[in-house]
C-alpha cells in the first residue's frame, strides 16, 4: 500500500528528515501460539507495505496481563502506541480518562476514509460509545456458535436444533444413541452475555452500561436468566448437558473425542477443531428460546486495538496508518483465514466469499452470518467495569449450581449483588 500524499506531508511537517524516515511504533497484545504468530505476520505485511512506519508487536502474556501492563505503562508515561484489549476489559480502558484516542477520531483526523456501516453489523457497537463512535478498532472478533457432531445426529436420527425447545426434544434421542447431548465452554460468554443478546434481553441499566458508568447495575437474576440456568441444571441432572468446570478446553474435549453431539464454542475455534476432532462436524447458530421471541444477533467476543494517548504526533499518524491498513479487505481476509476470527468488514467477507472460501470451509461462515442477523434493542453489547472479576464471580457460582450447593436463583442473586458492588466501586475509581 502506498503512502498517501497527506500522510507523507504530515510526517514531513513533523520533522521527518527524508521521505523515507521511519517512525517506530509498538503494539502490545495478549495472544500466543499460532494467533501470536499471525500478529507478527500482520505486522510484517504492514512494514513491507510502506516505508514511513515500522510496527513492532510484543506479547504481554494473557489478555488480562496485557491490559494491566498497558494501564500501568500509561500511568508511568511508558505506554505502547497500540494496546489490544479484550471484550471484558473494554470498559476499563475506555473509562481511563485521557488514556486513549478514539479510533474513529484518529482516522478521520488523519484524513483516512472511515465508514461505520462498512463493518459487519454485530461488530460495530461493542467497542463504540453510546453515539456509535468507534473508540477501539475491532480486531480479533468471534461469535459463540454451536458445533455439531454430524455422525452423532445421524445415528440418533435427528437434525441440529435451531432453538432450545428443539434441543429439549432431541436430547433424549442423542443420549439414547450413546452421546452427551450438549457441552459448552465459558458459560459466562455463552449463557449469560449471549443469552441476553440472542434473546434480546436487557443486560444492565444505563443502556447496558453504554450511557453512563455511574449507577450502572447488572441484571442477571431476572426470571428469564434464572430459567436458562434452571434448564441447564435440569439437563445436567438428566444426562443431557455435560459441565466440566470453567476451563474452556475441558468442555471442548468431549466434543473433540466424539463423545458429545453438540458443543457451544467460539467461531474462532473451527481451525483448531478441524485438526483435533475425531468425528466429522458442522456448525450452526447459537440456539435461542422461541418462547422469548425471534433470535437476534449475538455479542462479539475477542478483542480490539486501542490507540494510546500521549504519543508524539508522528507516532499517532503511524497508528492511524496501521488502523487503516487493517481494514483493507485483503488484510482482513488474510487474518480471517489464518486464524478463524471473523472478518470485521462486509467487503472482506464478500471477498472471501467470491473466492469460494466458504464452499470449502462452510463452518467459517456461521459466525459471520450470526453477527449479521437482525439487531434488537439489547444486541450491541455491554459496557461494565471490572467485568473480568464479574466473570470470575459467575464462574464460582456456576460451579456451585452444578455441584448442587445452590439453586440457580440463589447463585444468580449472589452474582448480581457482588457484581453490582464491583460496578459501584468502578464508578468511583474510574479515572
Amino acid at each position: 500500500m502506498l503512502r498517501t500524499a497527506s500522510f507523507v506531508t504530515m510526517l514531513t511537517a513533523l520533522g521527518a528528515t527524508t521521505a523515507l524516515a521511519q517512525t517506530d511504533i509498538t503494539w502490545w497484545h495478549g495472544m500466543g501460539g499460532r494467533n501470536g504468530e499471525v500478529i507478527n505476520e500482520v505486522a510484517q505485511k504492514f512494514n513491507a507495505a510502506q516505508t514511513a512506519c515500522h510496527l513492532t508487536p510484543l506479547s504481554k502474556g494473557t489478555y488480562e496481563e496485557a491490559l494491566a501492563a498497558g494501564i500501568a505503562a500509561f500511568r508511568s508515561g511508558e505506554q505502547p502506541d497500540i494496546l489490544q484489549v479484550f471484550d471484558a476489559g473494554a470498559a476499563t480502558i475506555i473509562a481511563a480518562k485521557g488514556a486513549t484516542v478514539a479510533a474513529e477520531d484518529l482516522l478521520t483526523q488523519a484524513g483516512k476514509p472511515f465508514d461505520r456501516n462498512a463493518f459487519i453489523p454485530g461488530v460495530r457497537s461493542f467497542y463504540a460509545d453510546a453515539t456509535g463512535k468507534f473508540i477501539g478498532m475491532p480486531f480479533n472478533s468471534s461469535a459463540p456458535i454451536m458445533y455439531v457432531n454430524t455422525e452423532a445426529l445421524a445415528k440418533a436420527g435427528v437434525t441440529a436444533p435451531k432453538t432450545w425447545e428443539e434441543f429439549e426434544a432431541i436430547a433424549p434421542k442423542l443420549k439414547a444413541a450413546g452421546y452427551i447431548p450438549l457441552t459448552a465452554s465459558q458459560l459466562t460468554w455463552q449463557f449469560v452475555e449471549n443469552f441476553k443478546s440472542r434473546n434480546n434481553q436487557q443486560f444492565a441499566t444505563n443502556g447496558n452500561g453504554y450511557d453512563a458508568t455511574e449507577g450502572t447495575e447488572i441484571l442477571v437474576d431476572d426470571a428469564h436468566t434464572v430459567m436458562m440456568f434452571d434448564k441447564l441444571k435440569a439437563w445436567a441432572d438428566a444426562g443431557y448437558f455435560g459441565f466440566y468446570g470453567a476451563g474452556w478446553a475441558d468442555n471442548q474435549k468431549p466434543f473433540e473425542e466424539g463423545k458429545a453431539a453438540l458443543w457451544i464454542g467460539s467461531s474462532g475455534s473451527f481451525g483448531g477443531l478441524a485438526k483435533t476432532a475425531t468425528a466429522p462436524f458442522s456448525a450452526d447458530f447459537l440456539p435461542y428460546w422461541q418462547a422469548l421471541g425471534e433470535g437476534k444477533q449475538s455479542f462479539i467476543g475477542g478483542a480490539a486495538l486501542f490507540a494510546m494517548a500521549g504519543k508524539p504526533a508522528e507516532n499517532t499518524a503511524c497508528t492511524a496508518e496501521f488502523f487503516s491498513f487493517l481494514t483493507q479487505p485483503e488484510v482482513q481476509k488474510f487474518y480471517h483465514q489464518a486464524t478463524g476470527y471473523v472478518p470485521i468488514t462486509t467487503a472482506a467477507y464478500e471477498l472471501a466469499k467470491s473466492e469460494g472460501w466458504y464452499e470449502s470451509h462452510p463452518v467459517a461462515e456461521v459466525g459471520i452470518k450470526q453477527l449479521m442477523l437482525p439487531a434488537g434493542d439489547w444486541t450491541r453489547g455491554y459496557r461494565m467495569g471490572f467485568f473480568p472479576q464479574i466473570r470470575s464471580i459467575e464462574e464460582r457460582e456456576f460451579n456451585r449450581i452444578f455441584s448442587g450447593e445452590v439453586t440457580p436463583k440463589e447463585a444468580l442473586a449472589t452474582v448480581q449483588t457482588e457484581a453490582n458492588a464491583l460496578l459501584a466501586k468502578f464508578a468511583k475509581t474510574a479515572n
